[in-house]
């Protein structure tokens, strides 16, 4: 059985990712006010969906000869797992009215099969654009999470679906951005060299600034809370100071840890304000 349990397996590596479905999915509990047992078979039914990444990845990677075949009996056997969790979970949601929140999935099986066919093609990695429509697909758990909540379908959870989306776009951004860094020498951080820390982070404060000024304006619009500016103000000052203070030398866990605090903040901050 120890080969089964392998963690580079079982569980997702890029650690960073957790905060990309956990965030989401407490905006719209909290949004909707109101934990019950089919909130409980939507945790079950994301994070199973969300865990499956890995164990697929790997039997990719297994059949396209970048991992050993050995891999296989132990991927097979988590994907296993999660699957049977997450169809129970949904068979659930089914059972109680919910099975409009399968339509949700689409986009999420789309998406996930052009992640494996990159991965097949070696051609994962820094891929930022399909990084940030999936975080897209991850913030569908937002809205669905807060019908479950309400007990019906409500437009206002396509609001909750947008500020989670743009948070997570800014987020990978602004990773990309810190990650750039690290190659910088110390003496290029420096001097006449300063502007170029700019141009390098045009992107991310580019992503940063626009939620800023849209939640801003649409709370003085009173179409949304009016503090719901605030998170996304702690996203934007977070990106100044990373744009004036580049990450060089810092190894990946390092930015991974600050990314998750900062975005960790902005989820407590968006359900206190939102909540308000």
């Amino acid at each position: 059985m120890r080969d089964y349990f392998k963690k580079q397996i079982a569980l997702p590596q890029d650690h960073g990712s957790w905060v990309f479905i956990l965030s989401p999915l407490l905006v719209g509990i909290f949004a909707g006010g109101n934990f019950t047992f089919a909130a409980f078979n939507l945790v079950l039914a994301a994070m199973s969906a969300f865990m499956m990444r890995q164990p697929m990845t790997v039997l990719v990677k297994a059949y396209s000869g970048r991992r050993p075949k050995s891999d296989l009996a132990a991927a097979r056997f988590w994907l296993l797992l999660y699957g049977s969790v997450a169809c129970l979970a949904l068979l659930g949601l089914m059972l109680q009215g919910f099975g409009f929140l399968l339509f949700l999935a689409v986009p999420g099986l789309a998406v996930f099969a052009w992640h494996l066919k990159l991965v097949s093609r070696r051609a994962e990695r820094k891929q930022a654009g399909v990084e940030v429509i999936a975080t897209g697909v991850l913030a569908l758990a937002a809205p669905a999470a807060y019908w479950v909540g309400i007990g019906r379908y409500d437009p206002l959870g396509w609001w909750l679906f947008l500020w989670a989306w743009l948070q997570s776009a800014a987020s990978i951004v602004y990773a990309y951005l810190r990650l750039d860094q690290r190659e910088l020498k110390q003496d290029q951080a420096t001097g006449l060299e300063r502007s170029e820390l700019w141009k390098m982070g045009k992107r991310a404060l580019l992503y940063t600034t626009f939620n800023l000024i849209a939640s801003l304006i649409l709370g003085l619009a009173k179409l949304i809370p009016f503090f719901i500016f605030i998170p996304f103000l702690v996203q934007w000052l977070e990106t100044l100071w990373g744009i004036t203070h580049p990450s060089i030398g810092w190894k990946p866990v390092r930015i991974g840890i600050r990314q998750l605090a900062v975005s960790t903040l902005w989820t407590l901050l968006f359900i206190l304000v939102n909540r308000s």
